[in-house]
């Protein structure tokens, strides 16, 4: 939504004064038309025709970081971790906020298998063989759809494409 604008007169105000009202004004719009955009890109998954929308932590300090600090994560959206090659992986949960559980995927986008994790702590969560990727999404998440060791990941190589 727009602010409420008040035009106001500028007979009485200098070239210079004016040219800075107007400075304002634009960005003023501009900071409210961004207000509700998502300043994170997503990317589109599905599985077992479930889709998400996953932030990418594709390099050493965004798989570091992943999702520490973060309040609140919407109830289809997740991260992707993406990893250097297939291998065994670990996650854990230290100065992350909100209680998670990852799926630990295979280079063909099977899951491997899916671990709760409590937030806080530092305990490792491991790959049950060779991850090429993670994701995390909300505790219950996959639980709540049905989805298990075994199901497919669907988008990743669209993804994989779209980052060359």
């Amino acid at each position: 939504m727009l602010p409420t604008m008040t035009i106001l007169s500028t007979s009485g105000l200098t070239a210079r004064r004016r040219r800075l009202l107007a400075l304002a004004a634009c960005l003023a719009l501009g900071a409210a038309s961004r207000a509700g955009a998502d300043p994170l890109l997503t990317y589109p998954l599905r599985i077992k025709g479930h889709t998400i929308r996953v932030e990418l932590a594709d390099s050493p300090e965004t798989r570091r970081t992943g999702l520490m600090h973060r309040r609140q994560m919407g109830e289809s959206n997740g991260m992707l971790f993406i990893f250097e090659e297939p291998s065994p992986q670990a996650m854990w949960m230290k100065n992350t906020l909100i209680p998670l559980s990852v799926a630990f995927i295979r280079a063909d986008g099977r899951i491997l298998n899916i671990e709760d994790m409590q937030p806080l702590t530092e305990d490792a969560h491991a790959s049950s063989g060779d991850a090429l990727f993670a994701i995390e999404m909300n505790l219950g998440w996959f639980r709540k759809r049905g989805i298990a060791a075994g199901d497919r990941v669907e988008g990743m190589k669209d993804l994989l494409k779209q980052r060359k």
